[in-house]
């Protein structure tokens, strides 16, 4: 149910030119929940993770390694060393 939600919103958001603007800047997930509740959608950061999920699920093994290694390289400039 949570999912029909989340995809409700964004196909939602598409429609309206003002929430697709914001939808394209990177957003904290707190800021997407804010924009969806705005909307009158209501999300939980669950409902986001969920998403996440599914979407992974449906990718190749080679799209998922690739993902991993532009994490992997992001993550290395925090690292001290």
């Amino acid at each position: 149910m949570a999912l029909k939600q989340l995809d409700a919103f964004l196909k939602h958001a598409r429609a309206q030119p003002e929430l697709a603007d914001a939808l394209r800047q990177p957003l904290s997930l707190e800021d997407f929940l804010q924009l969806a509740k705005g909307a009158g959608f209501s999300l939980s950061e669950q409902d986001v993770f969920e998403a996440q999920a599914r979407a992974d699920s449906e990718r190749s093994d080679a799209e998922l390694q690739a993902q991993a290694g532009e994490e992997a390289r992001r993550m290395r400039s925090f690292i001290p060393g």
